[in-house]
């Protein structure tokens, strides 16, 4: 299962992309951070580097 990212939260830093392993994250179009659910291993790296705690498992 990919985490969960509460999009109003999201800030568009990109601390979750660079934490992520796998890559299975990015910032859509509107600067918001995306999980591409097909990469995403469940890790939860990208969990500890959210500075807002908008992305959850």
């Amino acid at each position: 299962m990919a985490v969960t990212i509460d999009k109003d939260a999201c800030i568009g830093c990109g601390a979750c992309v660079g934490g992520c392993p796998v890559g299975a994250l990015s910032l859509d179009d509107e600067g918001k951070s995306v999980c591409d659910e097909g990469t995403c291993i469940d890790c939860g790296s990208c969990v500890g580097t959210c500075p807002v705690g908008a992305i959850s498992q």
